[in-house]
């Protein structure tokens, strides 16, 4: 059953150079229960994205398109409507706890909020639901009280508050945004495996958004890779990950070093993709990457190429993607 539609999703946002759109034409749907990645360089529109399907965007921010939510368009909800959905039926945990989490306040209030907000629980429920929770992300209030504020806990803790907030009320989507960045490898793992088995015995789709493809690999069973706020390659992970049809996307996969390949003798300098990510205000008129593309031609700068189909769960937004033979 189809959870979540995105129509055309347009967002334009107010810059130092005038109004820019900053996502363009964004269209992805996701059933219950499935798991999407969402993988690209930083700046390429991942967050913005997640921010405008929780109408987290700044009040001078205009959006086009459709979000629909099981029939419901959310962007033509009011704000009261949207808050009842915001944290309630769509949660999402943030890239930085420290800067998300309420400095003043206790973890166990922070956790509690939402409960008090949209299940209208009694105070006694409501502290067994958050002592439920505390459970869950692997912090039992026996060892970590309620009363503890933000900068008692370790990265890996707030994290994991974190967690238990975008919870509270079981949503129906999950978004995680690089809920591992600045954690340590061991602390990366575990808050990876605790997302994936929460979402798994709860039944909810997770949107994991992510520039490190093992994250992705890990976690999803669909991506979509997005460049400079646009989607281009789209599938299931297993196909674009094995087909990479995309110039961008073989760049992202060539620029990833190798455990221990350093060593080897005649090894050749680590790839990567030339060039730079343009200004939105200098993006050119056609393919964005096609400055930066050596398989560019003329058509590419002049026209923005349209999906190609690779297979029948793999799209490509390119006029030249590769074959097999391009890839050896």
């Amino acid at each position: 059953m189809t959870l979540l539609q995105v129509q055309d999703l347009c967002v334009t946002l107010n810059t130092a150079h005038g109004p820019q759109e900053v996502i363009s034409h964004i269209n992805f749907s996701m059933d219950a229960g499935e798991k999407l990645g969402s993988v690209g360089e930083s700046g390429c529109g991942k967050s913005i994205t997640a921010l405008a399907l929780m109408s987290l965007l700044p009040l001078d921010s205009q959006t086009k398109g459709k979000i629909i939510l099981e029939g419901q368009d959310i962007l033509k909800l009011n704000s009261r409507k949207i808050c009842s959905i915001r944290g309630n039926r769509i949660g999402m945990i943030f890239q930085e706890p420290m800067t998300a989490l309420n400095p003043v306040k206790q973890i166990g209030a922070q956790v509690s909020e939402s409960i008090y907000l949209h299940l209208k629980l009694t105070r006694k429920q409501t502290l067994e639901r958050v002592t439920e929770l505390m459970d869950k992300v692997g912090l039992p209030v026996s060892r970590f009280g309620l009363n503890l504020y933000p900068h008692q806990l370790s990265g890996g803790q707030r994290q994991r508050v974190m967690i238990a907030m975008a919870i509270a009320c079981n949503p129906d989507i999950l978004i995680a945004d690089e809920p591992t960045t600045a954690l340590d490898v061991t602390v990366q793992e575990q808050i990876l495996d605790l997302i994936r088995e929460l979402a798994d015995s709860s039944g909810m789709a997770l949107i994991m958004i992510s520039h490190d493809l093992g994250v992705i690999a890990q976690t999803t069973q669909n991506v979509m890779v997005m460049y400079t706020g646009n989607i281009v390659e789209m599938g299931s992970t297993m196909d674009v990950f094995q087909n990479m049809s995309h110039p961008y996307t073989y760049g992202l996969f060539s620029a990833i070093p190798h455990v221990g390949s350093s060593a080897l003798p005649g090894r050749k300098r680590l790839s990567s993709i030339p060039g730079q990510v343009p200004e939105l205000h200098l993006r050119p008129r056609g393919c964005n990457f096609a400055d930066r593309c050596s398989r560019a031609s003329k058509m590419c700068k002049a026209k923005e190429p349209m999906a190609t189909r690779v297979s029948d769960q793999h799209q490509v937004w390119c006029y030249h993607p590769l074959s097999c033979e391009d890839k050896k």
